[in-house]
């Protein structure tokens, strides 16, 4: 069942059959904190590994703003609950170019393996192509997340080549697999109708003389 407190709290922007995108939130700092400091969380991530303080989430939570620079971010929930179980953004936006890099993180260990990342990557790809009017969103996955990458091929990313052995996770290196999404290939979404509808009412006639 929904939380309809939760729901009271939630500003969908986006909504798919599984989950939901929505803007970030400061009160969330607690829980990036805990996503940021859990191991299983962060092998498959570009992370430094140090501790992150509550201070320090709510920084990252801060610099994630729609309003600060060009990146934009969501938090991602669980459509049936309305549990926030990750955050996905676009970052780098280049609107002249048209161009943004991905990052996606499912920091609920429950909620993997349930389609959830597969299909908050589709609705961030709807965002950037039929809203922002992107061209192409870049990413990286690391080699270990295997998971990953098969997500991402499934949400319409193509692999487009490999740094060797950049990536190091303890004692392993793996390597860095780099792929793409293009809007020539991602057909309009519910978004692009959502923006540009083909029922309005027809113009009034001219009134005559």
């Amino acid at each position: 069942m929904v939380d309809r407190e939760a729901d009271h709290r939630v500003d969908l922007i986006v909504r798919g059959e599984l989950v939901g995108l929505g803007p970030v939130r400061r009160d969330l700092a607690a829980l990036y904190q805990r996503w940021f400091n859990d191991l299983r969380v962060t092998r498959t991530l570009a992370w430094s590994y140090r501790p992150l303080s509550r201070e320090a989430a709510e920084s990252f939570l801060d610099a994630a703003f729609p309003l600060a620079g060009t990146d934009v971010s969501f938090v991602v929930y669980e459509l049936t609950t309305l549990k926030p179980i990750g955050g996905v953004s676009l970052n780098n936006v280049d609107r002249a170019h048209g161009t943004a890099d991905f990052a996606l993180v499912i920091g609920e260990p429950d909620a993997w393996g349930k389609g959830f990342g597969t299909e908050a990557t589709r609705l961030t790809l709807a965002y950037a192509f039929d809203v922002l009017g992107l061209y192409n969103v870049h990413l990286v996955v690391y080699a270990n997340n295997q998971r990953g990458v098969r997500a991402y091929e499934r949400a319409g990313f193509r692999r487009i080549g490999v740094r060797r052995g950049a990536h190091r996770l303890g004692r392993e290196r793996f390597d860095e697999v780099h792929m793409d999404a293009i809007a020539d290939e991602f057909p309009p979404s519910d978004l692009h109708a959502l923006l540009h509808p083909t029922d309005e009412p027809p113009d009034a006639a001219e009134p005559e003389e």
